[in-house]
């Protein structure tokens, strides 16, 4: 028996194209493999961005799942049963990096439950470009942290973890305002905040491999914090809408947690997030 060539071996793995846009994020959203998960995104962007992939008919497109697929690990428990996260000791670290791998899944699946969810609002095509972009970028992020844990001896699901951000976009399905306000304006834009510290703490620590996934992650950030923005206000300014006010409505409304300092003004700035968005949260009580 003669050996197999790796091109035909990698071909027997991709996954079959999509017959469009919308079935493809379904599938991404759907699948509890998360290796296939990751190929789906990345086949699914790449043939989006080569024109290759049409968006679908809204009278066949499939209904985007209540919940994503997940392996039966990691186990989810409440947010104070999480393990302690550092920088500066293997186990430590091995649970930061565990936990932002789990963020980085959310936003997969968040991302393409947007792209598939909110496919036929009436929007310029520039809009799905830009999100499929972030569905690309988010399922790399995932992949690079999975390949540092293993360098770690560690895997995703070794560690618990919690359904705070699913419960985001489970929160914001029906609007796609709402989604935008909570997801890239809130959840993604706090990122913005703390990854800087994170990436020193790394760099202090010795550890540049992840500090460098981590640099990869927060400027990719920006350009998600970004994307919300745009979109946030082009749809505000459609339906005749004051940004921030409708921001503030929208996040009292939608989101449970606190929007709390301290903030990377510059970042959020470059962005596009003023702060006139966040600010008059920060000492607001939000609706449950």
């Amino acid at each position: 028996m003669t050996g197999s060539d790796p091109a035909d071996t990698e071909a027997m793995r991709a996954p079959a194209p999509p017959s469009d846009l919308v079935t493809a994020a379904h599938q991404i959203v759907s699948t509890p493999d998360l290796d296939r998960k990751v190929q789906l995104a990345l086949q699914a962007s790449r043939l989006w961005r080569e024109r290759r992939l049409a968006l679908g008919p809204a009278s066949t497109a499939p209904i985007m799942p209540d919940r994503p697929g997940r392996p039966p690990r990691p186990q989810l428990l409440p947010p104070r049963a999480m393990a302690r996260r550092s920088a500066f000791d293997r186990k430590g670290r091995v649970a930061l990096l565990h936990s932002l791998a789990h963020i980085e899944l959310n936003a997969v699946d968040m991302t393409w439950d947007l792209i598939g969810r909110f496919a036929h609002a009436p929007l310029p095509r520039a809009y799905l470009d830009d999100f499929v972009r972030v569905g690309c970028e988010e399922a790399r992020h995932f992949q690079l942290l999975c390949g540092r844990l293993a360098e770690l001896g560690a895997a995703y699901g070794d560690l618990p973890a919690h359904d705070g951000l699913w419960q985001a976009a489970q929160a914001t399905g029906e609007s796609l305002l709402a989604r935008l306000a909570v997801v890239p304006l809130v959840l993604e834009a706090r990122g913005l905040d703390v990854s800087p510290s994170i990436i020193e703490k790394l760099e202090a620590a010795g550890d540049g491999a992840s500090a460098a996934i981590l640099a990869v992650i927060y400027r990719d950030e920006k350009f998600h914090v970004a994307c919300g923005a745009r979109w946030f206000r082009h749809l505000c300014a459609r339906d005749g809408l004051v940004p921030e006010a409708t921001f503030h409505d929208l996040v009292r409304r939608h989101f449970r947690g606190p929007v709390k300092p301290p903030f990377n003004d510059r970042a959020r700035a470059e962005a596009g997030l003023t702060p006139g968005f966040y600010k008059p949260l920060v000492s607001q009580h939000h609706v449950p």
